[in-house]
């Protein structure tokens, strides 16, 4: 299960990787949490949120795929840190001296979001140059556990420490621990030199990324069904506050509890993955993960009993974790190694289709005054176009 941390780098990435993602977790209920605070509880304002954050990911992403097969990645990524901290200590200030307004939040979360998109190809990337490819599904999924982790340390502490030292208080906290994790990475010997593959232009080298895509009908299997469940399954990130509060009657706290729950069941899922040596029909699981995304979904939008809710947010969590680290892994060992930069941002580019979800689920829950009911349609359709997809795209249902 751990092998991958006999590697020297990997530790250390695997370290660097764990405190940014715990800074994210953090920053996402507090600025959530916050949102609330100046747009009176609308959860039309938390899909505009989650779109400033995710929509730099359809382009910043590309630039920063490309970048990491021409440069060192550990410099991108160094940048992309020290970026987030920036910004966010920035929020903390406006935050703290009551300047703060929504669109305030909205501006800054595109440039964390940006800052963010230009580093992760990098991050994702770079394994293959830590690890040897056999063990890469393992480096993959206890990277993936770390962030799980993430989501069970991150929102708890959040929730708990809003109540102590208020918004403001918690974002400073946050870019703190944005520096540390720039200086972690400063630690790891790999991505230090630029890659050896002939240069094109930027545009270039995006442009043959794409053509890549297009020609493999296996990649563009995995990506499309990607894009899926982002469109169609994520509209709980944005809308789970709207959701707490109206199913549940919680406060900060409880809210914080509640994605800890969800974390923890995403920590079981990446650590059975990495336990496993070898899986046989990737594809097919790929599928039942994307299936069992969408109906435990709806099945969860419906609870209004916080007992109840526990175990649907741990199926949420397992499936989704384990869907998005065997994805992760699919492309970068499909991929050869000088395109798995542009993978991974390709990759990473289906998260900009976040707003897609989040707006128009957003939009209903504000019409009808019924954020379960819009989150229950959220993952039926995710639950339809998985059973489409299966039935008509047989190659990747014959992967292994």
């Amino acid at each position: 299960m751990f092998e991958s941390l006999q590697y020297r780098d990997f530790r250390w990435m695997w370290a660097g990787s764990f405190v940014s993602f715990t800074a994210m977790m953090m920053q996402m209920i507090t600025r959530g949490w916050l949102v609330l605070r100046l747009a009176d509880d609308s959860p039309l304002a938390l899909a505009f949120v989650m779109m400033s954050f995710a929509v730099p990911s359809t382009f910043v992403s590309l630039i920063g795929g490309a970048l990491a097969d021409r440069v060192p990645k550990k410099r991108l990524i160094i940048w992309g840190q020290s970026g987030n901290a920036a910004m966010t200590l920035l929020l903390a200030v406006l935050d703290a001296t009551d300047l703060i307004e929504f669109w305030h939040v909205l501006v800054i979360g595109f440039a964390n979001g940006s800052m963010m998109s230009l580093a992760m190809p990098g991050r994702q990337a770079i394994l293959s140059e830590i690890v040897p490819e056999r063990s890469l599904m393992n480096a993959i999924s206890l990277t993936n556990s770390g962030m799980n982790m993430t989501r069970i340390i991150g929102p708890a502490l959040a929730g708990f420490l809003i109540v102590f030292i208020g918004t403001s208080g918690v974002f400073f906290l946050v870019s703190a621990v944005y520096m540390f994790a720039a200086g972690t990475m400063a630690m790891v010997n790999a991505g230090s030199t630029s890659p050896d593959a002939p240069r094109k232009s930027v545009a270039g080298d995006i442009k043959a990324g794409f053509a890549y895509v297009v020609s493999d009908r296996t990649m563009l299997g995995v990506i499309v069904l990607s894009l899926l469940t982002i469109l169609f399954g994520s509209s709980y990130w944005a809308l789970m506050p709207a959701w707490a509060r109206e199913a549940l009657d919680v406060q900060s706290d409880g809210l914080g509890i509640l994605m800890t729950i969800m974390g923890a069941g995403a920590l079981m899922g990446t650590l059975g993955l990495a336990a496993i040596q070898e899986m046989p029909r990737r594809g097919l699981v790929l599928l039942a993960m994307a299936l069992t995304w969408g109906l435990s979904l709806s099945a969860f939008s419906q609870m209004t009993s916080y007992l109840v809710a526990v175990p649907f947010l741990l199926i949420l969590g397992l499936v989704n974790s384990v869907f998005m680290s065997l994805n992760m892994t699919m492309m970068q060992v499909l991929a050869p190694p000088e395109m798995r930069g542009r993978m991974m941002a390709i990759g990473m580019m289906t998260f900009g289709a976040m707003p897609l979800s989040a707006l128009p689920f957003g939009f209903l829950a504000e019409t009808t005054g019924s954020t379960p009911d819009a989150l229950f349609v959220s993952g039926m359709l995710l639950t339809v176009a998985t059973l489409i997809f299966w039935l008509a795209y047989p190659t990747l249902r014959r992967l292994n």
